[in-house]
């Protein structure tokens, strides 16, 4: 039905794809009404044709003197399920649906009115806005389109979670989502245009567990939450009002949100970002990082040189999540290395594990009474043993450090909730590029809570 809808438009897509880097805005108003989804109230939202160099402005038409708001990360209000907008003590909230459309579609001024604080919610997802902007035309203008292309790397870490953002010609954004509840893994890399936007990320919709409902509605949030709105997901089962419109649907949801927030960095971004699970708090640090970038630049000062992204890294200099995963096979739940904090020369290695109370074994070890496993603390260190290991050869092998056994195993101490494992690993021994002796010790603090000797074999992937 969608594409129908596109086609019916008699849009030409490959248009917006084209090389001219103008400005556009729309030809018409257009507008299109529901209930919004935290406030649940009925609200109406009209986008309006803007005059070059405006922006994106949004106008609360409900409010005396019809303020306005820039959306710009120095207008970042509340990032709790949204994000939203606050200046001179007016909000909105929820913004980054119609932003993530706006942006895809390479409209880059228009006037957003309001009649309330938050833009309907529809059926969760952005493909009713980019109808939206389809109905209301977009015209290119005489102006200038300004892009900001990143210049060095950048890396957003909180604890199991992490963005990056890579210098590259043009939109590419990869993530993968690994929700809390131990239910599901998706993974998706694209690049975005709005060709890509309409068809693969558009549709869509926002989801939430059924089990996160009754805390968000203390909290004020999700008033106007429905199936309609919404995927809900109990347990294993999908609620909603029809069946999942991808098999990979809430990764691309977070793709649609990430594009949004990023917006906020004023102008279009060419840049690779890799998300590893993505959020709102987690995009706008990710985004105010850019804009110091940006600003930087503009302003004429010259950036510090950083490490080049790879996996390869020299002698104590720290790496984060994106680098391990570069390195190791392991993958959600059974990825033990958080970080690496220190790399001496080619024969020690220091890197932490967060234990937190989301981990996924504290469920049955033990309920009342939550011990980390000595398997994982030995896992942990085997993992970092691994990425000393394979740190010292070229990427381009392709080998994957096989466990192959351990002596001198000892469990001092129980590892909670809350502790940081920081594993210590030096080589002992390693016989050209096939095999591997070490010695690892866990501490918390200053304690060793374990110790083992490992040996480890150097295969190729898919021997």
């Amino acid at each position: 039905m969608f594409v129908k809808v596109i086609l019916y438009l008699g849009i030409d897509l490959h248009s917006f794809g084209s090389s001219r880097m103008r400005q556009h805005t729309i030809f018409r108003e257009s507008s299109i009404s529901g209930a919004s989804l935290h406030m649940g109230q009925h609200a109406t939202m009209t986008i309006k044709p803007a005059e070059p160099n405006t922006g994106i402005i949004f106008r609360r038409i409900d409010l005396v003197g019809k303020p306005e708001i820039i959306p710009n990360v120095r207008n970042l209000g509340e990032l709790v399920r949204s994000t939203s907008l606050i200046s001179g003590g007016v909000t909105i909230c929820t913004v980054e649906h119609i932003l993530s459309a706006l942006y895809a579609m390479k409209i880059d001024n228009v006037i957003v009115e309001l009649n309330g604080d938050e833009p309907p919610i529809l059926d969760g997802s952005a493909k009713h806005f980019v109808n939206l902007i389809l109905q209301a035309e977009r015209v290119e203008q005489d102006s200038e389109r300004k892009i900001f292309e990143l210049r060095e790397p950048i890396t957003v870490t909180r604890g199991n979670r992490s963005l990056v953002a890579l210098p590259y010609d043009g939109l590419k954004i990869t993530a993968t989502l690994v929700d809390d509840h131990g239910l599901y893994t998706q993974h998706l890399s694209i690049d975005v245009d709005s060709e890509s936007f309409i068809a693969e990320i558009a549709p869509a919709r926002t989801f939430v567990h059924y089990e996160d409902i009754e805390n968000l509605l203390k909290i004020g949030r999700l008033r106007g939450g429905t199936i309609d709105s919404a995927i809900v997901i109990k347990g294993e089962q999908i609620l909603s009002k029809e069946p999942l419109r991808f098999k990979d649907e809430f990764v691309r949801h977070k793709i649609l949100d990430i594009i949004g927030d990023i917006s906020l960095v004023g102008v279009p971004l060419k840049a690779h970002i890799i998300a590893i699970r993505p959020g709102h708090s987690m995009n706008a640090e990710l985004t105010k990082e850019i804009y110091a970038q940006r600003k930087l630049i503009e302003s004429g000062q010259k950036l510090l040189p950083k490490s080049p992204a790879g996996p390869l890294i020299s002698s104590n200099i720290e790496f984060d999540i994106n680098r391990i995963l570069n390195l190791l096979p392991h993958r959600y739940p059974f990825i033990m290395v958080d970080r690496v904090i220190e790399i001496i020369g080619k024969d020690e290695i220091r890197a932490i594990k967060n234990v937190t109370i989301n981990e996924p074994y504290f469920v049955g070890h033990f309920p009342g009474q939550p011990v980390m496993p000595g398997v994982l603390q030995l896992e942990a260190m085997a993992q970092t043993a691994g990425i000393l290991m394979l740190n010292n050869i070229s990427p381009e092998n392709n080998k994957i450090a096989y466990f192959m056994s351990c002596d001198k195993v000892k469990f001092r101490q129980a590892v909670t909730p809350g502790d940081q494992l920081e594993i210590h690993v030096k080589s002992l021994k390693q016989r050209g590029e096939k095999i591997g002796i070490a010695e690892a010790v866990c501490r918390v603090g200053d304690k060793v809570v374990s110790s083992a000797q490992l040996m480890f074999m150097l295969i190729k992937a898919g021997e």
